[in-house]
């Protein structure tokens, strides 16, 4: 399988995303197009990217050899169904959208090669942990092909397809939970004296080794946590685990195929 021609149905971040890591690695096609009704939106993709081309209609970037469908669930269906009349056997198309299964893709769309994929942000910068399924209809050789391809996003792999809305949760938003939290670290860095400059390099410094410590130390996890004696808001553990789990596990039952 040999891609010369990208095409996305949709410029949001996502693609964004995706644009940014192949500019990273200087990977170039033939042709990459692009539709995205919102026109400032599709402006701004332009600037950022000015190698694209900006379609006026879905049929055109389905016409490419991979098509990304980089919309939400609620719309996944009226965009296949948009594009169903363009696009060939040979045609590889990648959702990148929980919920909607290989099957009810199939139910839609006749032809094409059927990929689905968990993007992550962190492909913004190479360094991605995307999982991918695969319809039964693409071959090893197809497979291998393609993963090749989007190693570029970082590490790319295949999973079982009902793992893919589990991955999303703990992985491709996983650092949502998170960052805002470093964000007020910085500004409690502040207002403890520490110079602005090193904040940075203390807070990553620190959060790098906490996880090699965490995963690659051969303790137990509660061996590690012991490590630390005083834990400053370790009254409010229950509340933020019960807040992790509601709010998680909630929006786990919405994004499962039903």
């Amino acid at each position: 399988m040999k891609t010369t021609t990208l095409g996305f149905i949709g410029g949001g971040r996502i693609t964004r995303i995706i644009l940014q890591a192949l500019k990273n690695k200087a990977v170039e096609f033939e042709s990459i197009i692009v539709f995205e009704p919102n026109t400032e939106t599709s402006s701004e993709l332009q600037r950022q990217f000015p190698e694209i081309k900006v379609a006026d209609s879905p049929d055109k970037p389905a016409g490419q050899d991979l098509v990304f469908l980089a919309v939400h669930p609620p719309v996944m269906m009226e965009a296949l169904g948009n594009i169903k009349e363009t696009v060939t056997d040979s045609t590889v198309i990648v959702s990148l959208a929980p919920k909607i299964t290989l099957e009810r893709m199939a139910s839609m769309l006749s032809k094409g090669k059927h990929v689905r994929m968990i993007p992550n942000a962190t492909s913004i910068i190479n360094k991605g942990y995307n999982p991918v399924s695969f319809s039964a209809s693409i071959s090893n050789d197809e497979k291998t092909s393609l993963l090749d391809l989007l190693k570029v996003l970082g590490k790319t792999f295949e999973v079982k397809e009902s793992s893919l809305e589990g991955y999303a949760i703990v992985s491709a938003m996983l650092p949502t939970y998170f960052w805002f939290q470093w964000m007020k670290m910085e500004e409690i860095a502040i207002q403890t004296g520490i110079p602005e400059a090193d904040i940075n390099r203390i807070i990553g410094s620190t959060l790098r080794r906490s996880l090699k410590l965490f995963y690659k130390s051969n303790m137990t996890h509660e061996e590690v946590i012991d490590l630390i004696p005083v834990k400053p808001i370790g009254d409010n553990e229950e509340e933020i685990e019960r807040i992790l789990e509601t709010k998680l596990l909630g929006l786990y039952e919405k994004i499962r195929p039903q």
